[in-house]
């Protein structure tokens, strides 16, 4: 039999694996009788640990939420997992870096040695993709207070911020009412966290910028929540990002072309995020691309710099043409003010 320390580490460790416990399958485990599983959970308790007895034929225990954080206990691969996570906190743009780098630091030094060698030797730098603005940090208080209702399913009320004037970079409110609306979701994308809800003043879908919200209180009645367009959150953010509806068999982009790239495949796809390019020889593929609007899509397809052939729909070729001329406008324009 395991020494009483050991035992009730191995205890310790089963109740943090699942919810519930019978207490035959806990004495079975461990290899001991119930009655020093109740004597075992007893000294846990003692240690602050909240541990309930749950009812029913077979009895059981169940680790409960207490009123503060206890030691827990990680195997390798969570340890692990935990401290990559807390490394690259920065790049969330909850406002919790400060906070971040002092959890990561008591990980580590209660960490096996072996398990503190892994870790400092995969030491990761999070690097942003380049903004032409910096990414707002969101107070914690509020995406907990966000959180809070979209899990309590509660209306929130929320003053709401508006994107600041051009070239100002000040945001600005026009003594706007404060907005209502039933919280579904609580997201992030491209670094910002955002929020999906229903308007109940616009009775339609919307997504609120968390950095933008001041919410008031008290929260509002329960609801019943509403399924989203697309059927689920991500593809729901991902359409409306890209100028969709997201209503079902929408294929996001509002404008999607298709064209011939001589190019060898391998070099687009270094250059293509959402394209579907097939391979049609050595230095020539087949490229599917979406965009914002026509001349849009044509433009980013004449970034790759390589002879285009389109295959459709006609409203990609106009827009190539459409370019074209603006293009030739622009140049000729360059000449003739040179001459002068």
């Amino acid at each position: 039999m395991q020494k009483t320390s050991a035992r009730l580490l191995s205890l310790l460790s089963l109740l943090q694996a699942r919810r519930d416990w019978p207490g035959a399958l806990l004495a079975d485990r461990l290899d001991v009788s119930p009655r020093t599983v109740r004597r075992d959970v007893d000294r846990l308790r003692e240690l602050g640990y909240p541990i309930v007895a749950v009812k029913g034929p077979d009895g059981g225990y169940r680790l409960d939420a207490g009123t503060q954080l206890p030691p827990l206990l990680f195997d390798d691969d969570q340890a692990v997992a935990l401290a990559v996570a807390l490394q690259i906190a920065t790049t969330t743009g909850a406002g919790i870096e400060e906070a971040a780098a002092r959890a990561l630091n008591t990980v580590r030094q209660v960490m096996p040695a072996r398990l503190r060698r892994r870790v400092e030797t995969l030491q990761v730098t999070a690097v942003e993709r380049p903004a032409a603005r910096p990414h707002p940090q969101v107070d914690s208080s509020v995406l907990m207070t966000l959180g809070d209702a979209v899990h309590a399913r509660e209306v929130l009320r929320f003053d709401y911020t508006r994107a600041s004037p051009a070239g100002t970079g000040v945001g600005h409110s026009a003594e706007a009412p404060p907005r209502r609306v039933q919280p579904h979701h609580l997201v992030t994308w491209g670094g910002r966290w955002y929020l999906v809800a229903w308007d109940l003043d616009r009775d339609d879908w919307r997504t609120f910028r968390a950095d933008r919200i001041s919410p008031r209180t008290p929260t509002g009645p329960r609801f019943t929540p509403r399924e989203l367009p697309g059927g689920n959150v991500a593809a729901f953010v991902t359409s409306r990002f890209q100028g969709s509806d997201g209503s079902s068999g929408s294929d996001g982009w509002p404008c999607r072309g298709e064209v011939i790239l001589d190019l060898p495949a391998a070099v687009v796809l270094r250059h293509t995020r959402e394209g579907i390019v097939e391979e049609l020889g050595p230095d020539r593929c087949r490229l599917v691309l979406g965009s914002w609007s026509w001349p849009g899509l044509a433009a980013a397809l004449g970034r790759f710099d390589a002879d285009i052939e389109v295959v459709g729909p006609t409203e990609l070729k106009d827009a190539f043409a459409h370019l074209a001329r603006r293009y030739a406008n622009a140049a000729t324009d360059g000449l003739t003010q040179e001459a002068q």
